[in-house]
C-alpha cells in the first residue's frame, strides 16, 4: 500500500491547511469558494463558471459515486484545484467509469482531502472568499502563502475568453446531444415524452455554459445555434434566430465590455433570456453595474422569493457577482425575485422588451427543478413575439 502524500492549502491571510493529497501533483493558485451541495461533484468541477477558483466542498465524504460520461457540463474539469473532508475510499455505481482521483489525475488538476472544511468555510464566509494556492508538491508553508498572494484578483479578470467555444455551432451536431432524452420535456402524450412540434431558433451565447442548459433548451423546443462570446449581433442576426439567450461563465462582469456592446444592440430586436453571467450581461446592457459578493452563492439550496407572485424557489447557484438595484433604477427593467438570505438581486425582467433573467440556474445541474418552468416561459414569449403578439 503506497503511503499518503502530504497536501497544503494556504490562502493569502496567512491561513495554512495542511492534508492529504489526491489528484494531480501539481501547485496552483485561484480564488478558494465553498459550495453547499450534498451531491453532484462532477457537474460541479467541470462547471465553467468556476474557471479560475479552487472548490471546498462542505459536504463530509465526496466521490463515492465515481465519475461517468453523461453527468460532464464540459469536455474536462474547470475548476483549479479541489478541497474535501474526505475522499471516498470505495467507488460505488452502475454508471461510474472512473473514481474521482484518477479523474483529477487525468485533467491536471490537484485536490486536498483531510482538510477541516468547516473551519475553511466559516474563515471565508466572516472574511470572504481569498487568493490562495493548493499544492500536492513539496513546498513549505511559507512560498504557498507568497503564491497566493502573488495571484491576480478575480475582479476585473475576463475569465470568459478562456472558456467560450472557438467558432459557432449547432447544438446536436455533437456527440454531447445524445443525453438530451433524460431531460424533462414540458409535457406528454400517451404516456410518451413529448417536445413543441414547433421549434425555434434560438442564439445562444457560450460565455462558458453548462451542457445541460442547452439540453434543456432542445427539450423546451429550440434549435440552439451556440455562439462564441466575442460574435458581434452582426453575426447572430445573419442566421435568421428568433431569439437569444445569455449563458453563465465566470470572471468579473465588469471586466466585459465587448459583450456589453453586443447585448446592447440586440435587447431591442429579440426576446432575450439571461441566466447567472448572462443575467449581470443585461444589467450592464441597460446601463446597471455589478459587485463582487463577500463570498458569493454556490450550492443547490439558496431561496429565491418572487416579487411579483410571492413564490418562494429553492434554486441552484455559483456565483460570486451580483447586480447593484439602484444602478438600473430609470432603467426601463424591474427587480423580480430577491434572494432570502442577503436579499441580493437574483431575477429582472424590461418592462417594455421581452427580455427577462435571473441570477440563478434554472438548469439545476446538479440541484433542485424548481426553476425548470423558466425555459416553458421563453418558449412562450417567443411564440407571442413570432405571432405579434408582444
Amino acid at each position: 500500500m503506497s503511503h499518503p502524500k502530504p497536501a497544503v492549502l494556504a490562502l493569502e491571510d496567512g491561513s495554512v491547511f495542511h492534508g492529504t493529497a489526491f489528484g494531480a501533483e501539481a501547485t496552483i493558485a485561484g480564488e478558494c469558494v465553498f459550495n453547499t451541495s450534498m451531491t453532484g461533484y462532477q457537474e460541479i468541477i467541470t462547471d465553467p463558471s468556476y474557471f479560475g477558483q479552487i472548490v471546498t466542498m462542505t459536504a463530509v465524504q465526496i466521490g463515492n459515486y465515481g465519475i461517468n460520461a453523461e453527468d460532464e457540463e464540459s469536455s474536462a474539469p474547470k475548476c483549479s484545484g479541489l478541497v474535501v473532508r474526505e475522499v471516498s475510499p470505495i467507488v460505488s455505481n452502475w454508471r461510474s467509469t472512473l473514481s474521482l482521483d484518477a479523474y483529477l489525475k487525468k485533467y491536471g488538476i490537484p485536490g486536498i482531502s483531510e482538510v477541516d472544511t468547516r473551519a475553511l468555510t466559516k474563515k471565508l464566509r466572516v472574511d470572504g472568499a481569498m487568493k490562495s494556492c493548493l499544492s500536492t508538491q513539496p513546498i513549505t508553508d511559507a512560498e504557498a502563502v507568497r503564491r497566493a498572494r502573488e495571484w491576480h484578483d478575480m475582479a476585473g479578470s475576463d475569465y470568459v475568453k478562456d472558456v467560450t467555444c472557438a467558432a459557432p455551432y449547432l447544438w446536436g451536431a455533437d456527440e454531447a446531444a445524445r443525453y438530451n432524452t433524460q431531460y424533462l420535456p414540458v409535457g406528454t402524450k400517451g404516456g410518451a415524452t413529448v417536445t413543441p412540434a414547433k421549434k425555434f431558433k434560438v442564439a445562444a451565447f457560450d460565455y462558458g455554459a453548462k451542457y445541460t442548459i442547452f439540453r434543456k433548451l432542445v427539450r423546451h423546443g429550440f434549435e440552439v445555434q451556440v455562439f462564441p462570446a466575442t460574435a458581434t449581433a452582426a453575426q447572430v442576426r445573419e442566421y435568421g434566430v428568433d431569439s437569444i439567450f445569455l449563458s453563465n461563465g465566470p470572471g468579473d462582469p465588469a471586466a466585459l465590455p465587448y459583450i456589453h456592446k453586443t447585448v446592447t444592440e440586440l435587447l431591442p430586436d429579440f426576446p432575450i433570456f439571461g441566466i447567472c453571467l448572462g443575467h449581470q450581461m443585461i444589467t450592464h446592457a441597460l446601463g446597471g453595474t455589478t459587485f463582487k459578493l463577500k463570498f458569493g452563492h454556490r450550492g443547490g439550496n439558496q431561496p429565491v422569493k418572487n416579487l411579483e407572485s410571492g413564490k418562494v424557489s429553492i434554486t441552484a447557484q455559483n456565483h460570486g457577482f451580483a447586480t447593484d438595484p439602484k444602478s438600473i433604477e430609470n432603467r426601463g427593467a424591474m427587480v423580480t425575485e430577491i434572494n432570502l438570505n442577503d436579499q441580493t438581486v437574483e431575477g429582472l425582467r424590461h418592462k417594455e422588451l421581452p427580455v427577462f433573467c435571473v441570477q440563478y440556474h434554472p438548469e439545476a445541474a446538479p440541484g433542485p427543478n424548481d426553476a425548470d418552468p423558466l425555459f416553458e416561459d421563453f418558449y412562450r414569449m417567443v411564440e407571442q413575439r413570432k405571432a405579434g403578439k408582444i
